[in-house]
């Protein structure tokens, strides 16, 4: 073939327009508002592979630190597939992951092609659909950005597989977007983000310590939803209370994906973790 097939990485201007808008137009519903916050994870982690100067293919390789990473928006434009572009820029991101346990959220049909790539299916994350309410009043919940950062911060540490102070500093301040938690004895117990996206909206991440904190949190989150608009909240199957709640708010699965690692699934306590971030960063 004469076309150049060239690989680098994207600038903050480019992740909206291209990794973010693509991927809605791939039905995967990103935010409205997601692209700052995703560069702010890692600057370097965007990859575009460009044919003759032209965005042919993409994808995202985050390096939360030097232990931990995960890989999203592997999209290749549909008139350049089947010509190996899509696994050449999916070998530039796991170089660029090196020995990292690198992370992401495989649509169910690709799982034998990324075993074969090196990664493990560990469990199943459900997208649930739902309706909003609209407008109640929230009561006995702080607004997450009136919590002190860093209790934020400490409490998110405990759940997520790294530190990742940057994006979320980013995650609960976008336009749109509103967030609640509890606070127990000075220490935040949970804490959740609804934010506006393609379509609909969308909660994530819910982190809390029960169920009770969780729902509470969930019911407010779903009050800032405008009534009877569509709203998502996406779950891990491992952790039967979160899609008890779902199932409990008449929530119906909508789609899958398989959370994939290359070493092993990182030891946090997934049963407080109630609602994802998000599919493309974990």
């Amino acid at each position: 073939m004469n076309d150049q097939f060239r690989i680098r990485r994207m600038n903050k201007e480019e992740v909206d327009p291209i990794a973010v808008r693509w991927a809605a137009g791939e039905g995967w519903n990103p935010g409205l508002y997601d692209a700052t916050c995703f560069f702010a994870a890692d600057p370097e982690g965007f990859l575009v592979g460009e044919i003759d100067g032209a965005p042919a293919a993409v994808i995202s390789a985050v390096a939360y630190d030097g232990k931990f990473g995960f890989m999203g928006f592997y999209i290749v434009k549909p008139e350049f597939r089947g010509k190996g572009y899509g696994m050449q820029i999916f070998r530039a991101a796991m170089d660029r992951m090196g020995e990292r346990n690198i992370g992401g959220d495989g649509v169910m049909e690709r799982i034998k092609d990324y075993e074969t790539q090196g990664f493990k299916a560990y469990y199943k994350n459900r997208r649930y659909q739902g309706a909003g309410l609209g407008g109640r009043p929230v009561k006995d919940l702080i607004l997450v950005q009136d919590v002190p950062f860093e209790r934020l911060a400490a409490f998110d540490d405990g759940i997520f597989p790294a530190r990742r102070h940057q994006f979320l500093k980013c995650w609960i301040s976008r336009p749109g977007t509103k967030g609640y938690a509890v606070t127990q004895y000075g220490k935040v117990a949970g804490y959740g983000v609804v934010r506006p996206c393609f379509k609909g909206y969308k909660i994530g991440p819910l982190f809390a310590d029960n169920v009770f904190i969780a729902e509470k949190i969930f019911n407010a989150l779903r009050q800032d939803v405008p009534k009877d608009q569509e709203f998502f909240f996406d779950t891990p199957e491992i952790n039967p209370q979160a899609v008890q709640l779902a199932e409990k708010n008449k929530m119906k699965v909508v789609f899958e994906t398989a959370r994939i690692y290359t070493r092993s699934a990182p030891l946090i306590p997934l049963n407080k973790v109630f609602g994802v971030t998000s599919f493309e960063l974990g």
